[in-house]
């Protein structure tokens, strides 16, 4: 003789493994959503002492407190440096009622370019404040700088510098790499700049 089933029981049964399953879902999902937020540590800016558009001395101490991009370049590049400069353009605008967002060229050329042509070039990229600065330095410097600060090669200056922009925390910690003259690219930068924003109000 076959058991009757409960048909009550079937109904709490299917509730608590409803219930179970929901629970899991939203721990897999905030799980996922917290590994997205968490952008990695890939290295910490040490210290460097280089010199702005304007005459003034710039240091790592003018990275703290504010999220940074960083680029290398040269003024009178004619291969990516115009596409870098049009994207760093897009960031400097998107970003242009929050001066907690830095922009920081460094040039791979000092021979050629002064301060009176950086801040000509500065003019020309339409940059009107100091949200975006043009840095130089000496060559010897520039190469320590970008290979064993921003862990980026810098073989055969200037022709050869880096295409990347460095994502550069308020804390001076490298968060990401982005390549400077692919639009995907510099669309996930604006994200973790945002994302990084967010975390420091």
């Amino acid at each position: 003789m076959s058991k009757r089933i409960n048909p009550v029981a079937i109904v709490i049964t299917t509730a608590m493994l409803a219930i179970l399953f929901t629970v899991l879902v939203t721990i897999v999902i905030f799980k996922a959503d917290s590994s997205q937020e968490k952008l990695p540590v890939l290295g910490n800016i040490t210290g460097f002492e280089l010199t702005e558009r304007s005459s003034n001395s710039f240091t790592k101490s003018d990275l703290l407190g504010k999220i940074n991009v960083v680029n290398f370049f040269f003024t009178s590049c004619q291969g990516p440096c115009p596409i870098m400069a049009g994207n760093m353009s897009i960031l400097y605008k998107a970003f242009e009622t929050n001066d907690r967002v830095q922009l920081v060229s460094i040039s791979v050329d000092p021979a050629t370019d002064s301060l009176p042509l950086l801040r000509e070039y500065a003019q020309r990229q339409g940059v009107t404040d100091n949200r975006w600065l043009f840095v130089r330095g000496e060559q010897e410097d520039i190469i320590r700088i970008s290979e064993k600060q921003f862990m980026l090669a810098a073989d055969a200056l200037p022709m050869m510098h880096s295409i990347k922009f460095v994502l550069v925390d308020e804390l001076g910690q490298i968060r990401g790499y982005y390549t400077g003259t692919d639009p995907n690219s510099v669309d996930s930068l604006k994200a973790d700049i945002k994302e990084l924003l967010n975390k420091i109000r």
